[in-house]
């Protein structure tokens, strides 16, 4: 009988910490990405976010832990051509022409795709005799996105990548990165815009404080965070009031639309439609921002994957 051998993750990291002076910004992070996962990767600013994106790249080393890329070390993985990186910036000779661009980055690789192909699945082939420097913001993301993908790499990491990109280049590039997913390359995303992250990933992954603090589908983390959200018409609101009722967290207001977090969507309908001039009441799920902000915001943010129910 023959045993198979099985698949190394595509990043298998185990107990990583990473400190810069007193500064603890990566604290004991353990993650396992699978291979063909299109993973989230979410906090604010100062999270350890592009810290542990960076040990994942082999930029920089954990001074405890382990990371594992397919399993070879970072480095190793980045060498063999298993690993690219689309940053936020950087990395852009403005003089070259766009093709030139891809061409000195293709001649870094023994084996790579051919140059047109990976402008043509960045969707900038008819970009390719103009100068960098004459490229929009949006457009020289689309230009890293074609030096990462020509040496056809098994793991790619986006830092922010739409940043510049309005809104339909942002759709562009995401159908892109969905179509490149599709062939079964394995996709690491950071971003600021959580409805990439809500749209576009198979798993969110939300650091905290140099930890993760939760770990799971998008449908999961929705629902680390109970209660739902109340949107209603209400021209001079008593906004106190409406904090008053049981169960409300909290209630924020624009012009006369009025959006209310709540325990008891039930309770607050009732008060509105009962002893308010409320219209167009409608009672949404918490959404991923809510979400966000709640888990990153509450200092027992970590408690709620304490008990692992999606670690």
């Amino acid at each position: 009988m023959t045993s198979s051998t099985p698949t190394p993750a595509a990043i298998d990291a185990r107990g990583v910490v990473k400190s810069f002076g007193s500064v603890h910004a990566v604290r004991g992070v353990d993650l396992t990405v699978r291979p063909g996962e299109i993973v989230a990767f979410l906090g604010p600013n100062g999270a350890g976010k592009t810290t542990t994106i960076d040990m994942i790249l082999g930029l920089t080393n954990p001074d405890a832990g382990s990371i594992e890329v397919f399993g070879h070390s970072a480095r190793g993985a980045v060498a063999r051509g298993l690993v690219s990186a689309v940053l936020q910036s950087g990395g852009l000779l403005k003089d070259l022409t766009v093709r030139e661009t891809v061409e000195l980055t293709a001649s870094l690789f023994a084996e790579k795709r051919p140059v047109d192909e990976a402008l043509e699945r960045a969707g900038i082939l008819n970009l390719a005799r103009r100068k960098v420097g004459l490229c929009s913001g949006g457009e020289q993301q689309r230009l890293r996105f074609a030096m990462a993908l020509v040496s056809d790499p098994a793991l790619l990491i986006l830092d922010e990548p739409t940043t510049g990109m309005d809104v339909e280049a942002r759709r562009s590039f995401w159908n892109a990165i969905r179509a490149d997913a599709a062939r079964g390359r394995t996709v690491m995303f950071a971003t600021h815009y959580l409805d990439e992250a809500d749209e576009y990933a198979d798993r969110i992954v939300l650091m905290r404080g140099g930890q993760i603090v939760a770990d799971g589908s998008t449908t999961e983390i929705k629902n680390l965070v109970s209660g739902r959200v109340v949107q209603v018409t209400l021209p001079d609101a008593d906004l106190t009031a409406l904090a008053a009722v049981p169960g409300v967290d909290s209630v924020e207001a624009a012009g006369e639309r009025i959006t209310v977090h709540t325990r008891d969507s039930d309770a607050l309908a009732r008060h509105l439609l009962t002893s308010t001039s409320a219209r167009d009441l409608e009672i949404t799920a918490q959404n991923l921002e809510s979400v966000f902000l709640t888990l990153t915001a509450e200092p027992s943010a970590s408690d709620l994957v304490s008990t692992g129910a999606l670690r």
